[in-house]
């Protein structure tokens, strides 16, 4: 069985999910894409304070969530608005969006 090809845009287009009715999302929480460039905030194992990495996988129902690739090569799973800031154009678009829902 052959799966069918899918031609490459020119003009991609960030996709983000509308929050399930029953969810509660957390207060302050980031509302990241795959390919968003972060910072961490906190020591995380194998991983330095203040290290650069970019969200490989955005995640979650109720709690969102985050799988960063960071500078050194190392992953890490699970990672929210504790661990992780955003950077870089991902600061400005998300100012952008809270700005607009002002």
């Amino acid at each position: 069985m052959s799966t069918p090809s899918v031609a490459p845009s020119n003009n991609p287009v960030q996709q983000s999910w509308k929050p399930h009715a029953l969810a509660n999302p957390h207060t302050n929480q980031l509302d990241l894409f795959m390919g968003d460039t972060v910072r961490s905030t906190v020591e995380l194992t194998g991983v330095a304070l203040g290290s650069e990495g970019k969200v490989i996988l955005a995640n979650g129902f109720n709690w969102l969530r985050y799988r960063v690739r960071f500078a050194n090569g190392v992953e890490v799973g699970d990672l929210d608005q504790r661990n992780i800031e955003p950077i870089g154009k991902t600061v400005k678009r998300l100012a952008k969006i809270a700005k607009r829902a002002k």
